[in-house]
């Protein structure tokens, strides 16, 4: 394996511990902003006069430019060196969250807040890659498993602080979600420069060919989903965005088969577990970071919450998945993956179909337990299914898999978003529409009103103006969250069904033993 390394990775207990919690302060921000960003959409949608598609955009761009982008962060770190693009990425995330604080109000806010959390999503794809092959470098065989558990329990940790230190910070200003970030890049960054992590270079060309066809695929198939509120069905536009992008995604799978230096190696889709474990990821992904905006929007809308109460849904949900990905970790290591994740992702699926039977109650205490059973099942099945997904890959190939793993991830969250959008808006109007009838009024003007209502939602935040907020509007929305929260339900029982299916029983491998299970699956395929 070549190698132009400047920095080496021979470095002492105390530094290694120094690299370690600098990595994961450079990734925290990805973290939390998975979440904080949510608690604050109904305040940033109101103060800024920002339509209802165009708040899911500003969510949805910082997942979009994850998905896109990840593989070329990855592939950008091995060939100018992690620790550089570590620095680049922190860096280039700080300033656009700056730039996201400061969105100015008026016409342009929309274009300009869509924009900059695009480029703090660029910044995370550059950081997020590069930070894990620095502890896969940092770290021995034997030391790596804990140090890479530790990383990621940390800073997965973080993504429940972010509705709690949201719901605060918004009290101050909405801004301030964006601007913590600068304070955690500085500690980042300067625990860099003590530490010197290792900054190997591998040079190698660019698949700039297979960078040009991911980004048109995800952009376009999620542009096509994201905008069908807005422009209909019957638009040919969006048939022909969702149709081209998925095109590409599938000739990008084609080309990269055939590259002699891919940005990423779908070879490695052959291991059949592997496949199967991306699948299950991706479904599970169209649920589990989208459910952060529709339950603060709920909180906020339908129950007139503020957003520091509006928060509690969310560590619910954390509370619940934080104790069972405890339980899934020991069911791992006793039986295998297939058993915690088939079983928590039809925990996840009963907890969502029973929180959507009573968000239409509109008393946030009778949906506690069932947002804990969500959670939990989401808890037990996700850490397991990641975890199993890189075991099938080589110690060499760690990295490239956490880059797969992450894309699939990212890019099924961005699609859940937009078509759970979609669907939110469209049963939102269709409500509004019925409501406004009902009070008499004719029914084009009810549908040009509703499709008013539901393009701006009147999010408020904790603002006075929660009390302005027609009860039957909000009954409305409650009644439009009941589906969005069934459709969740729909794709952990479809995810259940995958890994109920597709996955084999046991305990998990060692990467020889994966390769090997690789090759008698295409074995017995060609049986």
């Amino acid at each position: 394996m070549s190698s132009g390394s400047s920095g080496g990775s021979g470095s002492g207990s105390g530094s290694r511990s120094l690299i370690l919690a600098a990595m994961i302060f450079a990734v925290a921000m990805t973290f939390i902003d998975q979440t904080i960003v949510s608690i604050a959409a109904s305040t940033i949608q109101h103060d800024l006069g920002l339509s209802s598609s165009g708040i899911q955009w500003a969510i949805n761009a910082y997942l979009l430019t994850l998905a896109a982008l990840f593989a070329f962060g990855g592939r950008l770190g091995d060939i100018l060196g992690h620790r550089l693009m570590v620095v680049i990425g922190v860096i280039i995330f700080a300033a656009a969250s700056a730039l996201c604080g400061a969105t100015p109000a008026g016409s342009g806010a929309e274009a300009w807040l869509i924009t900059f959390r695009a480029v703090q999503g660029a910044g995370g794809a550059l950081m997020f890659p590069a930070a894990i092959a620095i502890v896969v470098q940092t770290f021995d065989l034997r030391s790596r498993g804990r140090a890479l558990a530790l990383f990621f329990g940390i800073a997965g940790g973080l993504t429940a602080i972010g509705p709690i230190a949201g719901g605060y910070l918004i009290e101050w200003t909405w801004r301030a979600i964006f601007w913590i970030n600068i304070p955690v890049a500085l500690i980042a960054l300067i625990l860099i420069a003590l530490s010197k992590p290792p900054n190997e270079r591998h040079p190698a060309p660019i698949d700039y060919r297979g960078l040009a066809l991911i980004v048109g695929g995800v952009g376009l198939s999620v542009f096509g989903f994201q905008q069908s509120a807005l422009w209909g069905w019957g638009n040919a536009a969006i048939w022909a965005s969702i149709v081209v992008g998925v095109a590409l995604l599938v000739v990008f799978v084609a080309v990269e088969r055939r590259t002699q230096s891919p940005l990423i190696n779908v070879r490695i889709f052959e291991n059949r577990t592997f496949s199967v474990q991306n699948i299950v990821l991706g479904v599970a992904s169209m649920a589990f970071i989208p459910v952060f905006f529709f339950a603060s929007t709920y909180g906020q809308i339908a129950l007139g919450q503020k957003a520091t109460t509006s928060s509690l849904a969310i560590l619910y949900f954390f509370i619940g998945f934080v104790v069972f990905a405890q339980i899934g970790g020991r069911m791992l290591d006793r039986a295998g993956a297939k058993r915690p994740v088939v079983i928590g992702c039809a925990l996840a699926a009963i907890g969502f179909a029973l929180w959507a039977g009573k968000v239409t109650d509109l008393n946030g205490g009778s949906q506690t337990i069932y947002i804990i059973i969500a959670g939990a099942g989401m808890g037990l099945m996700l850490g397991q299914s990641n975890t199993d997904a890189i075991n099938r890959a080589s110690r060499y190939s760690y990295g490239e898999a956490t880059g797969i793993t992450q894309t699939v991830r990212n890019y099924g969250a961005s699609l859940g978003f937009a078509i759970l959008g979609t669907v939110l808006i469209n049963r939102f109007r269709s409500e509004i529409t019925s409501s406004l009838i009902s009070r008499g009024v004719p029914g084009p003007a009810a549908a040009s009103e509703a499709s008013k209502l539901a393009e701006l939602q009147s999010g408020s935040g904790g603002g006075s103006s929660v009390a302005t907020i027609p009860q039957f509007i909000r009954a409305d929305f409650a009644s439009a969250i009941e589906v969005v929260l069934y459709g969740m339900a729909i794709i952990m029982g479809i995810a259940a069904l995958v890994a109920l299916r597709g996955l084999r029983g046991g305990v998990q491998q060692d990467p020889q033993a994966a390769a090997a299970d690789g090759r008698q699956d295409r074995a017995t395929d060609a049986v």
